[in-house]
């Protein structure tokens, strides 16, 4: 159990804030509980994960590989049970169904690709927690999408799959923050001496990008990470920050930027979670 004086981020989190200064106030200080909390883009990347989360589960307890049509049957109850009629499009040129139909030739190519996934999966949502600091105060929290051993070449693979429609360039991929981080943990739990190489799907491009960190560029990220999270600590003040993200944005409807004003009430953390447990129920 985490003691209440750890102060716990994830990358999402740290990302929020280098994104926008706003939007991290209106989510973490705030607790501002949005009117809509996820986009058709976020609802897709959602059940694929959970599909290939399935599809992965099934494979690492020996029971016998789900065929393409169990796929994409799975696939399509959990889209319609998590779809909310009010979700917003924001390309309105692209309606649901298209939308639907991309996350099925995701899996489609992903299954024809990686049939019969025997790449010795260790653990599918592993989550991690990972000391920033010596005195263990500071903490990064996630999850890895699946995790895996391979035995060829003796290296852990760390995977994350990604529905984005932008393909990342090589520097984005070498200044990955997330996944580095996460192989600092594993390293932890493994053995500092053992490899560990960090891999995305890119399930819209069907490609695989590969990459890894030297060690002293591990604890140079750690560093970087722990002085990124004390300078939020120490923000006073949270400006907007106008961008092409802003679309996307569940805060776009009470931010200053577009002309509007945020709710007068702020809710408490109980609050918070009290109204969005109601939220799921209704």
């Amino acid at each position: 159990m985490i003691k209440k004086n750890k102060k716990v981020f994830s990358h999402s989190r740290i990302s929020t804030f280098e994104q926008c200064k706003l939007k991290y106030k209106y989510r973490y200080i705030d607790n501002i509980i949005p009117d809509i909390e996820k986009t058709i883009e976020s609802h897709l990347g959602s059940v694929v994960h959970k599909t290939l989360e399935w599809v992965y589960t099934l494979v690492k307890n020996k029971n016998p590989i789900p065929s393409l049509d169990e796929v994409i049957i799975y696939y399509s109850n959990a889209w319609k049970k998590d779809y909310e009629p009010e979700i917003p499009i924001v390309r309105k040129n692209n309606g649901v169904d298209f939308y639907f139909n991309k996350g099925i030739q995701f899996l489609i190519d992903y299954y024809m690709r990686h049939k019969p996934f025997d790449d010795n999966t260790l653990e599918v949502e592993q989550e991690i927690l990972l000391d920033l600091d010596e005195e263990g105060e500071y903490k990064i929290r996630g999850f890895i999408d699946r995790l895996s051993y391979n035995l060829k070449t003796e290296e852990y693979e760390i995977h994350d799959y990604k529905t984005s429609a932008r393909f990342p360039s090589e520097k984005d991929i070498e200044n990955d923050r997330q996944l580095a981080l996460y192989s600092i943990a594993i390293k932890n739990k493994f053995g500092h001496d053992k490899k560990v190489i960090l891999i995305w799907h890119y399930l819209s491009f069907n490609r695989k990008l590969r990459s890894k960190r030297t060690d002293e560029q591990l604890k140079k990220l750690k560093e970087k990470t722990l002085g990124t999270i004390k300078e939020i600590e120490e923000t006073q003040v949270f400006p907007p920050t106008k961008s092409k993200l802003c679309d996307w944005c569940e805060f776009k409807d009470i931010c200053p930027v577009w002309g509007n004003k945020p709710p007068e009430k702020q809710l408490s953390l109980e609050e918070y979670y009290r109204i969005k447990e109601r939220k799921k129920r209704v």
